[in-house]
C-alpha cells in the first residue's frame, strides 16, 4: 500500500511535463506564419492568396537566399496559392476561376510569375529543388518589379483594383489583373 502514493505522485509528475511539453510548443511563433491576403479586382473579382511569410533577419534576400532566374515557391514552407471567384486575366491571358498556385522566377527587374493548376504542394523538395509540376504549368505572367517605399522586413501580399503586390526587403513585385 505505501507504493500507491509514489505511483500517483510519478503520474502527476508525468501529466504535468507533458502539459508543460504541449503548452510550450504551442506558444512558440513559427519562423514563417501562415497568412492571408484578400481583395477585390475593379472587374468584381475577389482574390485570396495564401502563403507563408518569412522574415529578412539580416539576410540579402534577392540574388542571395532567394536566387536569380530559378523557380522560387513565392513564399515559404508550402507553395503559395490563390483562388478567384470570377475568370479573370493576367498578363493578356485567361485565368478561369479557381484555386492555384504561384511560383515565381526572380530577376533583377523583371518576373516571371508561374500559373499552375498543381495545388497542395511543399514549395520545395529538401535539396532545395522545386516542386512545381510543369506539365500542370498554366502559363507565365511578367512582373515588373520597382523599390519599396519602406524596408519590408516579412514578406507580405496585397491585393487592389489592378491585381496584386509581393512586397519583402527592399522590393515590390506588381503583377497587373483584371
Amino acid at each position: 500500500m505505501k507504493q500507491l502514493p509514489v505511483i500517483k505522485s510519478l503520474l502527476a509528475t508525468l501529466f504535468s511535463v507533458v502539459i508543460f511539453s504541449f503548452a510550450s510548443a504551442q506558444t512558440t511563433p513559427p519562423a514563417s506564419p501562415a497568412d492571408t491576403a484578400r481583395g477585390t479586382l475593379k472587374s468584381g473579382a475577389k482574390i485570396t492568396i495564401s502563403y507563408s511569410s518569412p522574415s529578412v533577419k539580416n539576410r540579402k534576400i534577392w540574388g542571395a537566399l532567394v536566387p536569380f532566374e530559378k523557380v522560387w515557391r513565392a513564399g515559404a514552407n508550402n507553395a503559395t496559392e490563390i483562388t478567384t471567384d470570377k475568370d479573370i486575366t493576367v498578363d493578356g491571358r485567361k485565368l478561369v476561376a479557381g484555386k492555384y498556385s504561384i511560383y515565381a522566377i526572380p530577376t533583377e527587374d523583371l518576373w516571371s510569375i508561374i500559373f499552375s493548376s498543381q495545388t497542395g504542394q511543399p514549395g520545395m523538395n529538401h535539396d532545395g529543388s522545386t516542386t512545381l509540376d510543369f506539365s500542370k504549368e498554366l502559363f507565365r505572367a511578367l512582373a515588373k518589379t520597382k523599390k519599396s517605399k519602406a524596408m519590408n522586413e516579412r514578406l507580405i501580399y496585397t491585393i487592389n483594383k489592378k491585381g496584386f503586390v509581393l512586397s519583402w526587403e527592399n522590393l515590390d513585385v506588381i503583377v497587373p489583373m483584371k
